[in-house]
């Protein structure tokens, strides 16, 4: 199986044949030109020269030939190739698969007047059932190796061997009774047996052991199971919260969809009112003098006056000092409410133009009680 290891590359230039000695396999995948030309319209020839395989080094017998032969032999070893030909802007680059071996002689010669690109990769040419690891070598040499071919060249004398005699006793004689013997038997039997049983539970599982292999804490120790049991607990927890919080997220956002939008009133005039916010203060009545924040707008959205901060806008109420439509709209509302007012031209400026505001212009106001004085 052929794997890519690296990049390669190289640039060969016209009169300059690149001389090639990879350190290691090298595929060649394409050949082109560059971004500059030097010819425009005359053909690059890419050629390979290089030597035969089994034209290796001569024999000993013909080592002594003359230096002249033997340049006569290697002039005749070498073989050349066109690996491609390129012509600005008909045929620009080429793709090939060419392999050059490790450390094996290559020559590179370019025929015309444009500089060639080359680019490959070095590749690994190794058998894909090889062991990497040479471990298949390693237990050939273990099964072949047999201690009846070792011969010991160390003699033991007899003397040296503690062997009892014939005359010492070969077996331990019992003199307790057996019955004794087999309850001590079977007690420690029972207690082996206990203990084994208790290895058995406290040990975990294989399951639990690879769990805590694989959990590793920043610095590459690992986690104790008392901590990740806390950080699991800690993390369902997280996860309920969050749960719990987009659940009531959409279910407040569900009541505030079913909640009924406040419906117009109309007054005298046709000026129309909607209560956006219902205040908590004591309501205006028509003498008081009151304290606003508005925003007037044009029936095309248009902004034509506004106070939302600063000095509020103050005036008395039902006395005339505003438009009719103001007079008429901000009775009965509470402090802090806010209100929406949508006055005709009849009960505002009519069909006298203003300054931003056209003759016959219907008027909305947003606007918002913050005292009555």
């Amino acid at each position: 199986m052929v794997i890519s290891v690296a990049l390669w590359s190289l640039t060969a230039t016209p009169g300059e044949p690149s001389v090639i000695s990879p350190p290691g396999d090298i595929r060649i995948t394409n050949i082109a030109l560059g971004d500059q030309l030097a010819d425009e319209n005359g053909r690059t020839t890419v050629k390979l020269v290089y030597r035969r395989p089994g034209a290796d080094e001569p024999d000993s017998d013909e080592e002594d030939e003359d230096e002249d032969e033997e340049k006569e032999n290697d002039n005749a070893e070498l073989t050349s190739t066109v690996l491609c030909s390129l012509t600005p802007g008909k045929i620009e680059q080429s793709t090939v698969d060419v392999v050059l071996s490790e450390d094996d002689e290559y020559l590179i010669e370019i025929v015309g007047k444009n500089t060639v690109y080359l680019t490959g990769n070095y590749i690994d040419q190794s058998p894909f059932d090889r062991d990497p690891y040479g471990e298949d070598e390693e237990m050939s040499d273990e099964e072949d190796f047999d201690l009846q071919d070792v011969s010991s060249d160390v003699e033991v004398s007899p003397d040296e061997l503690d062997i009892p005699s014939d005359d010492e006793g070969r077996f331990e004689e019992i003199v307790e009774d057996s019955k004794i013997t087999s309850k001590a038997e079977s007690k420690k039997r029972l207690r082996d047996s206990d203990a084994m049983e208790t290895e058995e539970q406290e040990k975990p599982s294989k399951a639990e052991q690879k769990k805590q292999k694989k959990l590793k804490a920043a610095n590459g120790e690992a986690v104790p199971a008392a901590t990740l049991e806390k950080s699991e607990k800690s993390e369902k927890a997280e996860e309920k919260k969050s749960k719990k919080e987009k659940k009531d997220k959409k279910e407040k956002s569900e009541k505030e969809k079913e909640k009924p939008k406040a419906e117009p009133k109309t007054l005298t005039g046709g000026v129309k009112v909607v209560d956006h916010k219902a205040g908590t203060g004591p309501q205006a009545k028509s003498g008081d003098f009151v304290s606003m924040r508005y925003i007037g707008k044009l029936d095309n959205g248009k902004v034509f006056d506004q106070n939302t901060k600063g000095k509020p806008f103050k005036f008395h109420l039902g006395k005339g000092e505003v438009i009719k439509g103001w007079d008429v709209g901000i009775v009965g509302m509470q402090v802090g409410g806010e209100r929406m007012l949508t006055i005709p031209a009849s009960m505002a400026y009519g069909k006298r133009s203003q300054s931003g505001i056209p003759a016959n212009s219907t008027l909305t106001f947003e606007v918002k009680l913050l005292g009555i004085n």
